[in-house]
């Protein structure tokens, strides 16, 4: 009776969903997990690949491939954001409108190419800004030219994708981020190495099958697209006209989202390009330990997209507490997963540094794996944190809170963090110390969060009817 007593008791507590509320979470989670991953295992092979073509390609391609990112992410973000309509119209149970306001956001997507192409001279001036030696520099932007070029892919996929995960249909952009990935592998071992014909590009190469492959998922959800009942219903031709007042109200809470990401990205890109500063053991131990970290925290993206999908559909619903609920499941299960990736880091740290290990590495493999060892309990330290990070602000978003998470995220970001990073570095501390500063930056963002979900100012939001609710109480 006692022991009873105890579980019901703590069964009111959000960090103990019950089992039909997980179900949920991994019924959406599961498919973007897999999806996800395809795509992070495919980074994964594309740095391993130029790890092993070139000391100073993989030196290079981190940083160029965040500081693409960080342009792209804005645009990405804000078009994006016409996924988070869906959700909230299917909510609402209204099918046309998802069509509507994903058409509007394919709009936005397209408009994204002539300003990527615009910030490719901006992106090379911070490169010489931040003053890498020159053999990396120039390898720097010739990966940098080619993801802007190919950068509207990006948002693209974001707002096709979108349609079909705001309504719960998970499958397809599975299968279509399986196929992009696999093609992208191909590619990339072929335009690497010179195989099947090909001259060896090394990094050109590897960026070109990106950008090429980039293009296979969008096309295969665009296919889709046309091809779904309702818009079929609404007519194929008669869907395409632009709604400037829809595009006005996915901006309002979009392009928030946006700024959210491209300030995470850059303060990113700050404490990558500021390592990069320092020694070339340093730097590729930084760079090998982030690849990793990318690969075992894909799965928290997805179960991070199944929360803004889920508390989304249910805020559409006019059900803010089955909100909060699917917030605090979603945590609770990428809790329980990155509590199991920790051991991976600490106890897998020599075999993943000696993976990444080029031979023509101006030290030795045993001095990168005892630098990189006090990096990967680092990376255990910040994951726990992380994960809510992840979880809490996809929630947050697929509620619209968007303002707040992008302030904050400025606030913590570039007030604190950065400014941290440059104080340590110029006064004489090495990368662990600027790693750990990194740790607790990421803990006390989490905190933040946490603090704004449980608090619940979120319920108040009216994404769909544009009331004159306040977003954000900053």
């Amino acid at each position: 009776m006692f022991s009873m007593s105890i579980v019901h008791k703590l069964s009111f507590l959000p960090f103990l969903p019950d089992k039909g509320r997980v179900r949920e979470v991994l019924r959406i989670a599961t498919p973007l997990i897999i999806g996800s991953s395809a795509l992070t295992v495919m980074q994964f092979c594309d740095r391993l690949f130029l790890a092993r073509h070139s000391n100073i390609s993989i030196q290079a391609a981190l940083p160029a491939g965040i500081l693409s990112f960080t342009f792209i992410c804005i645009f990405a973000a804000t078009a994006g954001y016409a996924g988070t309509f869906v959700a909230q119209y299917h909510g609402a149970g209204d099918r046309r409108k998802c069509v509507h306001v994903t058409v509007q956001g394919i709009w936005l997507s397209l408009a994204s190419l002539p300003c990527l192409l615009l910030l490719i001279p901006v992106g090379h001036w911070l490169m010489t800004l931040i003053g890498h030696a020159p053999e990396v520099m120039a390898e720097e932007r010739i990966y940098f030219n080619w993801m802007m070029r190919g950068g509207f892919l990006v948002p693209l996929g974001w707002v096709i994708g979108g349609f079909f995960t705001g309504r719960s249909r998970m499958r397809l952009n599975t299968m279509a981020n399986i196929a992009g990935a696999v093609v992208n592998v191909i590619l990339d071992y072929v335009m690497i190495f010179g195989k099947l014909g090909f001259p060896a590009m090394g990094l050109r190469g590897g960026a070109i099958a990106t950008v090429i492959a980039s293009t296979v998922a969008p096309l295969i959800q665009f296919v889709y697209f046309l091809r779904d009942p309702v818009v079929r219903r609404l007519g194929v031709h008669r869907i395409w006209y632009p709604d400037f007042k829809l595009m006005g109200r996915i901006l309002r809470f979009g392009f928030p989202a946006g700024l959210h990401m491209m300030a995470d990205g850059t303060a990113f890109a700050a404490f990558v390009m500021l390592t990069g500063r320092l020694d070339a053991l340093s730097l590729a131990a930084s760079n090998i330990a982030l690849s990793i970290n990318w690969l075992v925290v894909c799965p928290l993206t997805g179960i991070g997209g199944a929360a803004a999908i889920l508390a989304g559909q249910h805020q559409g619903r006019r059900d803010s507490s089955a909100a909060a609920t699917a917030g605090w499941t979603a945590l609770a299960v990428a809790c329980a997963y990155m509590s199991v990736m920790v051991f991976v880091f600490l106890l897998g740290s020599d075999a993943f540094f000696r993976l990444f290990y080029a031979a023509d590495a101006t030290f030795t493999l045993e001095q990168l794996q005892a630098i990189g060892f006090p990096m990967m309990v680092a990376m255990a330290l910040w994951g726990l944190f992380d994960t809510a990070n992840i979880v809490i602000t996809g929630a947050l978003r697929g509620v619209g809170d968007t303002r707040f998470v992008m302030l904050y995220m400025l606030i913590m970001g570039w007030g604190m963090w950065i400014p941290g990073e440059l104080l340590i570095l110029y006064r004489g501390g090495n990368i662990l110390h600027a790693w750990y500063w990194m740790a607790i930056y990421v803990a006390l963002l989490s905190f933040g969060f946490l603090w704004r979900w449980h608090g619940g100012r979120w319920r108040r939001i009216d994404l769909l009817r544009q009331s004159p609710a306040t977003v954000s109480g900053a």
